[in-house]
C-alpha cells in the first residue's frame, strides 16, 4: 500500500485551516475532546486558535498486532469530566477518518451526556467505504484534507524524524 508522509509543518497548517473553518461556521466549542493518541497533537494545535480546554479519551479499534477488532473499546475515558459535557458545545478531534468506526463510537458515547452541540474534525478523511456513520446530531464535520486510501505516516509516529521529514518532502 502506498504511504503518505506528513511533516509537523503540514499538520500545523492543516490544523490552522480547520480551526479557521470551524470558526467561520460559527461553531465556538466550550471543550475540545481529543481521541488519543492520534488526535492529541491536532487538538492541541487547534486549541491555539480556538482557545477551548482539551479533554482526552482513548479508544482502541486495533489489537496489539495492528489488526482491527470487531468493535472499538474505551481504553481511557473522561468519567470525572463527564458532567462538564452536558449542555456544552463539544469539538471532537481525531487524526484520520478511516473506517469511521472509532468516530461513530466516540460520538455516540459523547451524545449520552447531552451536549448542546457537537462537531467533529479530522486532519484526514480517507475516501473509501466507511463501516461507521456520523450521527445526524453532528452539526459540523470539518476535514483538513481528503485523501485516497493510503497508509498515512504521521511525524509523531516516527522513530527517525530526519528520515520521516525527508520522506514528507517527496
Amino acid at each position: 500500500m502506498e504511504k503518505r508522509y506528513f511533516s509537523y509543518q503540514e499538520i500545523h497548517k492543516t490544523a490552522k485551516s480547520m480551526a479557521e473553518r470551524i470558526a467561520a461556521a460559527g461553531f465556538e466549542p466550550d471543550v475540545i475532546v481529543a481521541i488519543g493518541t492520534g488526535g492529541f497533537i491536532p487538538a492541541r494545535i487547534i486549541r491555539t486558535f480556538l482557545g477551548a480546554p482539551i479533554l482526552a479519551v482513548g479508544i482502541a479499534y486495533y489489537d496489539a498486532n495492528d489488526k482491527p477488532t470487531e468493535f472499538p473499546r474505551k481504553v481511557q475515558w473522561i468519567e470525572e469530566a463527564e458532567r462538564q459535557l452536558a449542555g456544552r458545545k463539544i469539538l471532537l478531534i481525531d487524526e484520520v477518518d478511516d473506517s469511521r468506526t472509532t468516530l461513530e463510537y466516540c460520538i455516540r458515547e459523547l451524545l449520552k451526556h447531552k451536549p448542546a452541540e457537537i462537531a467533529v474534525s479530522v486532519l484526514h478523511n480517507k475516501n473509501k467505504h466507511k463501516r461507521g456513520a456520523i450521527p445526524q446530531e453532528v452539526k459540523h464535520y470539518v476535514v483538513g484534507e481528503e485523501l485516497d486510501d493510503v497508509w498515512i505516516v504521521y511525524p509523531w509516529d516516527a522513530k527517525d524524524i530526519d528520515f520521516h521529514d525527508s520522506m514528507a518532502k517527496r
